[in-house]
């Protein structure tokens, strides 16, 4: 049995993939943006729930920076964005205008000096190929998260501290909270809670070393940063925020948990136990190992949409599915009407993404039925 696709919505690029990374869709339903950064900028437009574009309504954010030399967050209400660079947190209006900024310590290696602006160290030989931290806006957008490498300018928490986690005011930039975020990163990503503008996950990399899970509390007066794992990518949160789907640093294991780190219920699943052998697999080669990708997420509070890509890839078509963790039905293969090239993206209210082959249009989809 498999789930039939139904294309909902095609969302061309706004900017060529010449000049630009791909396409996004982000927010929830009733916030979504299409953003897209190029070196020069980034261009968020506001999507209705048909995912067409609202008339007149497209904003655009200089960049301070080439667009490989960090990454970057677009406030819900698309009034601002956020710079998250080699040196320094930016906040830029759609003028260009900074409206404020918090430099720390360097990204690019055993760099230890604090840096004034990029142009210092932009045509450096030894920043070529730094790591980077993440940003991420609350649900309400009126805090901003920064995982960034220690210290502040202004000092550091302790000799010992390498990465810190920020909790910065978006209206001015004034830093209310800091912690040890007790990881050494080669890259982050922010996951807001979907209801509650208090509390955030931030999933780590740290290459081949680990993938430290922190779950953040701000109270107004104090972050208190839960260390739920050091081997866990957090991919999506459900939209009422009381479960979070991971998927291990091995791949081997995708799991639902609470905040706390804890499985839900029994909902974990070894990929070799949960995907048969792919279809297009040789016969005479040994068993080829299955692994999950860090893809996917909710599509709604109980249905999940996950992918086997990378294993896939030496095999042909590949492999995207849908599980109901209300049922004991597994996971069913989802039947598109032409092969992906992509992961999926969650996007929740029942829908979830994937690029063209040109990485030039995003395409919407939502389950129509079972098959077979």
């Amino acid at each position: 049995m498999s789930v039939r696709s139904r294309l909902r919505a095609t969302v061309p690029a706004p900017l060529p993939s010449s000049q630009a990374g791909p396409p996004e869709i982000t927010g929830p339903p009733g916030r979504r943006l299409l953003v897209q950064r190029s070196d020069d900028e980034i261009l968020a437009r506001p999507l209705d729930d048909a995912f067409a574009a609202r008339a007149g309504a497209t904003v655009r954010f200089p960049a301070p920076w080439p667009r490989r030399r960090g990454t970057w967050e677009v406030a819900p209400d698309a009034t601002l964005a956020v710079y998250a660079g080699v040196h320094a947190v930016r906040a830029v209006d759609p003028s260009g205008a900074a409206l404020w900024e918090v430099r720390h310590g360097c990204w690019s290696g055993g760099c230890e000096e604090i840096h004034e602006s990029y142009e210092s160290y932009a045509d450096r030989r030894d920043h070529r190929y730094p790591e980077s931290g993440s940003v991420g806006f609350s649900a309400d957008g009126r805090l901003v998260w920064a995982h960034v490498r220690g210290p502040l300018s202004e000092g550091e928490l302790s000799p010992d501290t390498a990465d810190e986690w920020l909790v910065i005011d978006a209206e001015d930039g004034r830093v209310l909270a800091r912690a040890d975020a007790e990881a050494v990163a080669a890259g982050s990503a922010h996951l807001p809670h979907p209801t509650d503008p208090a509390q955030m996950g931030l999933s780590i990399g740290e290459g081949q070393d680990g993938a430290p899970l922190r779950w953040g509390r701000w109270d107004g007066k104090e972050l208190t940063v839960d260390c739920l794992d050091d081997d866990l990518c957090l991919l999506s949160l459900s939209p009422s925020g009381d479960r979070l789907m991971t998927v291990s640093h091995d791949q081997d294991a995708l799991a639902v948990r609470d905040s706390r780190g804890a499985v839900v219920e029994a909902l974990d699943w070894d990929a070799g136990a949960a995907i048969p052998r792919h279809p297009e697999a040789p016969a005479d080669e040994d068993e080829l190992p299955v692994c999950w990708d860090w893809a996917g997420g909710f599509l709604d509070e109980t249905t999940l949409i996950a992918s086997t890509t990378e294993s896939d890839e030496d095999c042909g078509q590949y492999r995207h599915w849908l599980v109901d963790t209300t049922t004991a039905h597994g996971f069913v293969p989802v039947d598109y009407p032409s092969p992906v090239s992509c992961e999926p993206t969650a996007l929740g209210g029942g829908f979830w993404s994937t690029l063209s082959p040109s990485r030039d249009v995003v395409h919407v989809w939502s389950a129509d039925g079972p098959e077979g």
